[in-house]
């Protein structure tokens, strides 16, 4: 029981679902979603902690910077089943389909720039 509620309340947020939708089909890394998402870094954090407490997300930490992706197949079925249901209930949504060209034009952008430019939020 307490796994569903975790996942639940993680999926009751926009934000928290746009930071999921963007990790659909890659890692990135924190400073891209502060980005994508245009928030401040501990609020993105915060909903980061969120997304992984309830084992959607797995984040890795390389140098100075963390990387977030998808829970892998070895996650939980309950969790597995979660993001598979939000991946084709917002396939077409528009505000996903707009982060989704968003993204892809912040990957390009240099991390450590983007650090720099967040740090001072």
């Amino acid at each position: 029981m307490q796994a569903l509620l975790r996942i639940t309340k993680a999926l009751a947020d926009e934000t928290r679902v746009r930071l999921l939708m963007a990790l659909e089909s890659r890692e990135v890394c924190v400073c891209q979603l502060i980005e994508l998402v245009d928030m401040a870094p501990s609020t993105v954090s915060k909903h980061l902690a969120l997304l992984r407490a309830a084992g959607l997300i797995d984040g890795r930490k390389s140098g100075r910077w963390m990387h977030y992706r998808h829970a892998g197949d070895d996650a939980p079925e309950m969790v597995r089943e979660a993001l598979a249901w939000v991946r084709t209930a917002l396939r077409k949504n528009k505000t996903i389909i707009a982060d989704a060209r968003k993204l892809a034009a912040v990957l390009k952008q240099d991390a450590g720039e983007l650090s720099r430019k967040q740090c001072c939020r």
